[in-house]
């Protein structure tokens, strides 16, 4: 147990890491767009994630209250950039690697705690864990960085009618879906980088098994 602290460390890193990445990918507001005609986007900012995009509006609404408007994108919508494809597949996979890292690291821990001392049933499954860890970091660091590159170079979206929106915003900035991804990346990292230290204790009971 006194040599698994740095990876016990690493499943609650790793946790709420993983939160965080389902986190990012469920908020919609990944690209925030500030627009000059406020005929249908009212409130002149509308909200780009890698789902769908959506904006206030107040036409067809009763005077004092306003609604929102979203439109989903699909898969065989050809005017949605690379970097949002990526961020939806990327995402849905480190979303699956981040929890086979916590399945692997709580299996290893259990049998810590449980005072089980074969190498086969904690070393291997530290190391699956971190190595996981690591992947799903990465899987997220991709869209997050490359969106972030798309929102700081303002490049457009060209947007069929149907959703109202112009294909150019006149400025827009990172939404907060972006730091919660970095975040998640960090602490995805830290504890693929703590599980994969791991090294199992040589005691003399070791060395003769």
């Amino acid at each position: 147990v006194s040599t698994s602290h740095l990876q016990l460390a690493a499943f609650a890193l790793g946790t709420v890491g993983w939160i965080l990445c389902t986190i990012s990918m469920g908020i919609v507001e990944w690209r925030v767009w500030h627009v000059d005609n406020t005929t249908i986007v009212s409130s002149g900012v509308a909200w780009v994630g890698i789902w769908k995009v959506c904006f206030i509006s107040y036409l067809h609404v009763s005077p004092g209250y306003r609604e929102q408007f979203c439109h989903k994108f699909s898969g065989y919508d050809s005017f949605i950039p690379h970097e949002i494809y990526a961020a939806q597949g990327l995402l849905l996979i480190a979303m699956f690697m981040g929890l086979m890292g916590l399945a692997a690291t709580i299996f290893a821990l259990r049998n810590v705690y449980m005072g089980i001392t074969h190498k086969t049933l904690i070393a291997p499954f530290f190391l699956v864990g971190g190595f996981f860890y690591v992947l799903a970091g990465l899987c997220v660091l991709i869209p997050v960085s490359w969106n972030f590159y798309s929102v700081t170079h303002n490049q457009s979206i060209a947007f069929p009618p149907s959703y109202y929106m112009p294909s150019s915003p006149a400025a827009q900035e990172a939404g907060a879906a972006i730091p919660v991804g970095i975040v998640a990346v960090i602490l995805l990292l830290l504890s693929g980088m703590f599980s994969l230290s791991y090294r199992f204790p040589m005691t003399t009971n070791t060395i003769m098994k």
